[in-house]
């Protein structure tokens, strides 16, 4: 969390700076930005001919500017929601020259597969106790394997998750998860696993995480796809490890393109798997105009548009999340109603965040422990 000053201190603060310059920003121990309520206070320092912050908040601007406030001190002052959470970089502007940065006054990095981005935290935001690495508890094991994968041609790196104390002469439930390298690494999936299950929340389960290196076009609709997670991926799992018989006791999962591949294979192979875990999924439509969105999200929109016009029902139970500073929110919402229509169980939950894995990783506990409950599950909340 970014640091929070007591009641009336920010303007205060920012009179110092005004009056004092690089010493009064040197002097804020904890660093930048400073929250006082529902008050965020940004601070560079250096040489520059504009300063901007860069958000991913869809609706609103995305770059704002910096005000200079001393000869070498510019500050930007936003209002911040008491959950919420913002990643964001700094564009400085030197001589015409522009250089996308991380804020060099805040340690909070949120990192994913293209770098890392600074993050920003209402005073009502905490990291997950439940996604922190707890070396007391039991942990799980991570298999690595490489199939050959007859649908595509090529070879797919898989890593499967073994929960602790696992016996083959136990049955257990399955989830298969799109893009879950990127989840193990960006999301701490197995720490959450492992918190968990150690807490009987969620029983133990095994994760088969997946990977494509085309997943714009696997991801999108492909039938393809689905036949090589229904008629490869799972045959291999039930070959290998001991699962449960039943598709009530089977998941797909997915974030953003990962959650159309999840949705498109559950109703390809609907006796295969019986819940749907689906993070922020891009389910464009053009029900009132085009989608704009480029021809990577044609194939997508086709779908989702058949879909919309005939609904039938892709799993047992589906639960749903999504940020509202994304700009799937909509779509997001718009699919819940119509799953529940199709006598699905769905929900939705939505947070004060973006497009991005802490966002979907803060998520997994309200999903993981709908889905598979554990025996413990609430019992102490």
């Amino acid at each position: 969390m970014n640091q929070v000053l007591e009641k009336d201190t920010l303007d205060a603060l920012l009179a110092r700076i005004v009056a004092e310059g690089p010493a009064a920003v040197s002097a804020v121990e904890g660093g930048f930005p400073v929250v006082e309520g529902n008050r965020a206070l940004f601070a560079y320092v250096g040489h520059a001919d504009e300063v901007r912050l860069h958000h991913w908040i869809f609706g609103l601007e995305s770059a704002q500017e910096f005000h200079r406030v001393h000869a070498e001190v510019w500050t930007l002052e936003i209002e911040i929601h008491d959950a919420a959470r913002v990643e964001y970089k700094l564009e400085v502007v030197e001589n015409e020259q522009r250089q996308l940065m991380r804020d060099p006054l805040n340690d909070q990095l949120a990192r994913d597969p293209f770098g890392a981005n600074s993050v920003a935290t209402g005073p009502g935001y905490t990291e997950p106790w439940w996604a922190l690495e707890d070396r007391a508890k039991r942990h799980g094991e991570v298999l690595v394997r490489q199939l050959r994968c007859k649908t595509f041609g090529d070879v797919r790196p898989l890593s499967i998750y073994l929960p602790p104390r696992y016996r083959e002469t136990r049955r257990y439930p399955l989830l298969v998860c799109h893009d879950g390298l990127d989840y193990l690494e960006f999301a701490g999936l197995q720490r959450v696993l492992d918190n968990l299950i150690d807490l009987q929340e969620i029983p133990p389960l095994i994760v088969c995480c997946t990977q494509s290196p085309n997943r714009t076009e696997e991801y999108a609709a492909n039938e393809r796809h689905a036949e090589f997670i229904a008629n490869e991926v799972l045959p291999l799992m039930e070959a290998e490890f001991s699962l449960l018989d039943g598709p009530s006791d089977r998941a797909l999962m997915g974030a953003s393109f990962g959650a159309v591949a999840s949705l498109y294979t559950a109703l390809q192979f609907p006796d295969r798997f019986g819940k749907l875990f689906l993070q922020s999924g891009s389910f464009a439509f053009t029900d009132i105009g085009p989608h704009g969105r480029g021809p990577v999200f044609d194939n997508v929109v086709q779908f989702v548009n058949r879909y919309r016009r005939n609904p039938t029902k892709p799993a047992t139970r589906v639960f749903l999340s999504c940020g509202i500073y994304e700009s799937l929110i909509v779509y997001n919402r718009s699919l819940l109603p119509m799953l529940q229509k199709t006598g699905t169980e769905a929900v939705l939950v939505e947070s004060q965040d973006g497009h991005n894995w802490e966002n979907w990783r803060d998520r997994l506990r309200d999903g993981l422990t709908w889905l598979f409950p554990g025996p413990l599950w609430m019992v102490y909340e």
